[in-house]
């Protein structure tokens, strides 16, 4: 499967960008002028049951989004790689390296989900579970990752996108994958430079979540925490998030 994408810049590092559970490629619209084009390559994906590959047929599971990425990088000509994956989008990076940790030069997760997944409370559980059908149980979901503190407006415009750019029974098959899939003894201890990168308003995925979990297992580890962010660091803080992403990866 070759994934729907866009390719931005013609630099010599070259970035694949995996979005997160709630959004397509077009969540990293505010990023994009930003990108620094010259030094970069940046391949930005659809996964299957999301935007452009919405009606994509497939088991819409992180290990599968993980193989459909290595076929695109294979398509693109691209040997070694970096990745950038956005929640949901850090458990797909994370099936990446453990398939071909060769290729991957460095990874920056955003809010991303750890390899142990997501070990919801039966509140929790029932909220995300109930995400395909409800549109206001997808708000209530961004409202609280970003602190309850965000513009109504924006948050149904977030709403509306995701309604829009994903196919629903793709959207909770992905949940139960990303949320109750545990790689974390296969990743222990691999030497891959790791960014995370955490919003302080975001209390599901955590700075103190990112500690205990990408931290712990990755030695080259680093962790940076947005003070005016959330869950949602491509919108709430998009020169922040391209300044960290891009100095790590230049190093």
């Amino acid at each position: 499967m070759i994934l729907p994408h866009d390719l931005i810049g013609s630099g010599e590092r070259r970035v694949l960008v995996l979005h997160g559970w709630l959004g397509d490629r077009t969540s990293f619209g505010p990023i994009r002028p930003y990108l620094d084009t010259g030094s970069f390559s940046y391949a930005l994906v659809d996964q299957r049951g999301y935007g452009e590959a919405l009606k994509q047929e497939g088991e819409h599971s992180v290990a599968e989004a993980a193989a459909d990425v290595l076929d695109t990088a294979e398509e693109l000509g691209w040997d070694r790689f970096s990745l950038v994956g956005h929640s949901m989008g850090g458990m797909v990076a994370q099936h990446v390296l453990v398939s071909a940790d060769e290729r991957v030069e460095a990874v920056v997760g955003i809010s991303p989900v750890p390899a142990s997944g997501v070990p919801f409370d039966e509140r929790s559980r029932h909220l995300f579970e109930g995400a395909d059908e409800s549109p206001d149980q997808r708000r209530a979901i961004i409202d609280l990752t970003t602190g309850n503190r965000l513009p109504a407006v924006w948050l149904d415009m977030m709403v509306d996108r995701s309604l829009r750019r994903t196919d629903k029974v793709a959207f909770r098959r992905f949940l139960d994958s990303w949320s109750r899939t545990d790689i974390h003894e296969r990743i222990e201890g691999n030497t891959t430079p790791v960014l995370a990168l955490a919003g302080a308003h975001d209390p599901a995925l955590s700075p103190e979540v990112m500690t205990d979990t990408w931290l712990r297992w990755y030695p080259n580890a680093e962790l940076e925490v947005f003070a005016d962010a959330g869950h949602y660091a491509p919108d709430e803080v998009p020169l922040s998030l391209v300044s960290s992403m891009e100095a790590f990866l230049a190093r």
